[in-house]
């Protein structure tokens, strides 16, 4: 299996908080977005998390192909973060912000964030990361994120826990390319047009479903957002 790691250029500086298919939501476009719900789950407003015992479904990019997936997450498993040296056990999942003026098609976002946040057990705190850290771009806002993940029948670099990483764009103007695969974010990469964060501390367990499991979930509740 080939590794589809992208070397990151700059750590972060700190964790984020709580980082058409029949029946589910989607865009204009008619692309699914947001989570939903499955098992017996609900959304705590006062954690801003999913509680019971099933889990969240939420769509994806196969980051070899740009063909759309979906991947699980069970509510609740402990995922300690990564300190050994091989790193073996871990992929990267990134996610791809994009600010406000950027012409990507919001709907097309695998999360999208205004005038409602619909991934919200994340979706505010990814916001929030790169308001905060990178205000040059992202100062007016964000419209919503993508996950791109690898997976072993295209050659990815699969595994069950998942190293969230941010794919945030250095310029408005970059954030006009919608990206999908590992070779843009590397193109991106060697023009100095994004910069790569990962949040090793808020490794995840996750894993990929049908379309069918996402269409059968309920949607998650969308969270007003002003920005």
């Amino acid at each position: 299996m080939r590794n589809r790691r992208i070397r990151p250029v700059v750590a972060a500086a700190a964790a984020i908080a709580a980082i058409g298919l029949m029946g589910v939501p989607a865009g204009a476009s008619g692309v699914p977005t947001g989570q939903v719900m499955v098992g017996n789950t609900s959304f705590d407003f006062s954690t801003m998390h999913f509680t019971g015992g099933g889990g969240t479904i939420e769509p994806a990019y196969d980051d070899a192909n740009g063909s759309l997936l979906y991947i699980f997450t069970p509510n609740g498993p402990t995922v300690h973060p990564v300190v050994h040296a091989n790193h073996s056990n871990v992929a990267p999942i990134y996610l791809p912000v994009y600010p406000v003026g950027s012409t990507v098609d919001a709907s097309t976002l695998n999360c999208t964030h205004m005038p409602s946040d619909n991934c919200p057990d994340h979706g505010l705190a990814v916001a929030g990361f790169v308001q905060g850290n990178f205000p040059a771009v992202y100062g007016a806002g964000v419209i919503g994120h993508d996950h791109l993940i690898g997976v072993s029948k295209t050659g990815g670099d699969f595994n069950i826990i998942w190293e969230p990483t941010l794919v945030v764009f250095n310029s408005v103007a970059a954030s006009d390319e919608h990206v999908t695969t590992l070779s843009q974010i590397a193109q991106l990469q060697q023009e100095q047009a994004i910069t790569l964060v990962p949040l090793p501390p808020l490794d995840f367990h996750c894993s990929v479903v049908s379309a069918a499991a996402y269409a059968r979930g309920t949607p998650a509740p969308a969270i007003p957002t002003t920005t």
